[in-house]
């Protein structure tokens, strides 16, 4: 056993200061750090971590023979070609989510992973950096709530306007709402119902209160179906500026047997931190707080990257869930002001 080495490249989204703290949180050396330009998330990216050294040129991460894994958050456009030189360089990567965005892009990292036998794992953070989620993981394999038929996972976001750069309002570059913030509530779907694969029974994005942006989708729903359960997925941009945080995330678990509602970021009847779990079921009708429950995916990748096992997700399951988004993106209803999709 030894510590791993790690890269990060592409620092375009917020999402890596979790990826990279996960893993240093574990004992991990990051080399390096390269991303394009001066995007917006590079000045809080130094200040978590300023002594990690910023090299011109991403080949020399790519070459070094010493570095493990490699963190991506890069443009989500971009994040398959840099998913792809990773593994052909022989490492592993952690992607933010979405991994790709189109399905072409899907079928070159199936290839590539089949091909160099590396790990390409995406960091559905709303799953694996929620502490109430791994609560509500237990408690449905110890059979709390039943056989789990149906999921109910609801996505909403600040937009931040101000904040945002220009590829964030640019469906060729995020690849769509469906593929970008829903991938997060399909991940559950899929791991809450113990299912493999799952058919889209509708879907729908919409662009509603930003006419002026017509390359912003800031509204979409997902109706899914597998052998195993249901599962409905709203996803939206319209977060008020009077929740003190960025967003309501929402997941309900219904079992034969009872449910569990999570809060994960804030309750608004007023219960402080965020974590918050609902228990319904025979004998018990509580609130759970989960904030101190464990976050298993960054120890168990880190396993998977040493002995070349899943513990962390498995590779099926990765493929799975951007496969069902695109599928979802592709197919759904346009509505509202929007161009014509990609």
């Amino acid at each position: 056993m030894h510590d791993l080495k790690l890269a990060v490249i592409g620092v375009d989204h917020r999402h890596i200061y979790g990826q990279l703290a996960g893993m240093l949180a574990l004992g991990c050396t990051c080399k390096g750090w390269w991303t394009e330009g001066e995007p917006q998330p590079v000045e809080g990216f130094v200040k978590r971590f300023p002594d990690i050294p910023r090299v011109a040129d991403r080949s020399v991460l790519l070459e070094d023979p010493e570095i493990d894994l490699v963190l991506i958050a890069d443009i989500p456009a971009r994040r398959a070609q840099r998913a792809f030189e990773a593994m052909r360089a022989g490492k592993d990567v952690m992607t933010d989510k979405p991994g790709c965005t189109t399905m072409e892009q899907l079928e070159e990292i199936r290839r590539t992973v089949s091909q160099t036998g590396r790990i390409w794992s995406i960091d559905f953070s709303e799953r694996f950096e929620v502490p109430a989620v791994s609560k509500a993981a237990g408690l449905v394999e110890a059979g709390a709530i039943g056989q789990v038929v149906q999921t109910v996972g609801l996505g909403p976001h600040r937009l931040n306007r101000a904040t945002r750069p220009d590829w964030f309002f640019d469906d060729t570059q995020y690849g769509g709402i469906l593929c970008d913030i829903a991938s997060h509530q399909i991940d559950q779907f899929l791991f809450f119902t113990g299912s493999t694969d799952a058919e889209i029974v509708s879907a729908s994005v919409g662009n509603f209160a930003n006419p002026g942006d017509r390359g912003l989708q800031d509204f979409g729903e997902i109706l899914l179906r597998s052998d195993r359960g249901q599962g409905y997925i709203r996803v939206d941009w319209y977060t008020p500026d009077g929740l003190p945080t960025w967003g309501d995330g929402r997941l309900t678990i219904l079992g034969t047997e009872g449910y569990i509602e999570l809060r994960k970021y804030v309750d608004v009847a007023g219960r402080p931190g965020t974590d918050h779990l609902i228990l319904v079921n025979g004998s018990r009708c509580e609130h759970i707080d989960a904030s101190g429950e464990p976050l298993p995916y960054f120890e168990n990748l880190a396993s998977d990257v040493r002995d070349r096992t899943e513990t962390a997700m498995g590779q099926a399951h990765c493929f799975k869930v951007m496969e069902l988004a695109i599928r979802a993106q592709n197919s759904a209803a346009m509505l509202g002001h929007l161009r014509e999709s990609v």
